[in-house]
């Protein structure tokens, strides 16, 4: 990985096997992969990462995810482009993702609950957790997109 500050995986493995360890549960956890890809595009516009957008509009199209859909993420409210369990989840993305503005409100968690069973929305949480971590590595240490 290209960056100009540190390169986390070689100054601390096994936080980054930790890091890993989380990825590896979301491939798993059960939730959609294009939704998975959906959510971390979308808190990685938030946060402005770059190398993330990269990846993940990547991964999103070998998912099967649309041009269209990716170029219209960031106005998805006023989209009918994505389904009313998408948009529940892209609402809980903005919410956690800017949480200090809002603290994750309590009509918007009943909304969402209304389309993610109890353990999706931890694994929803959790999809969200971990691209905001991970906004947060490639940002700070630079990471360059390729």
């Amino acid at each position: 990985m290209k960056t100009d500050r540190i390169d986390a995986y070689q100054a601390a493995p096994d936080a980054m096997k930790a890091m890993m360890t989380v990825e590896n549960y979301i491939k798993t956890c059960g939730l959609e992969g294009p939704l998975v890809e959906l959510v971390k595009m979308r808190a990685s516009q938030i946060n402005g990462c770059a190398f993330c957008l990269d990846l993940h509009s990547k991964d999103a199209r070998k998912a099967g995810e649309t041009e269209q859909r990716l170029y219209l993420l960031d106005g998805w409210p006023e989209s009918s482009l994505y389904s009313t369990r998408e948009r529940a989840a892209l609402a809980w993305t903005d919410a956690l993702t800017k949480i200090s503005e809002n603290h994750a409100p309590d009509e918007l968690f009943d909304e969402v609950r209304t389309h993610f069973s109890d353990k999706e929305m931890v694994d929803l949480t959790t999809v969200i957790a971990q691209i905001n971590a991970w906004n947060r590595f490639a940002i700070s240490f630079r990471y360059k997109h390729s």
